[in-house]
């Protein structure tokens, strides 16, 4: 998991939350590099998919995070 992240706690935040390190990005991106092997290989199909479903509950965890407000309502 990679991204930019702020130099501070954002406004609002404890300094010392358990998992400020995460709250004080500003983005987020997760990458698998595949080698050309990899890509080539018959399993790359099923490489994809799997990488894919591993993926999916930090997608539907922000999809939550983005569309609530700090209470946990929705902005929608």
């Amino acid at each position: 998991m990679k991204g930019d992240g702020l130099k501070t706690a954002p406004k609002g935040f404890n300094k010392e939350h358990p998992n400020i390190e995460l709250i004080r990005k500003k983005q987020f991106y997760a990458m698998r590099p595949f080698s050309d092997k990899e890509v080539a290989s018959d399993s790359f199909q099923d490489s994809v998919v799997e990488t894919f479903h591993a993926i999916r509950p930090f997608f539907d965890y922000m999809s939550d995070v983005l569309t609530t407000d700090l209470n946990g309502q929705s902005l929608l």
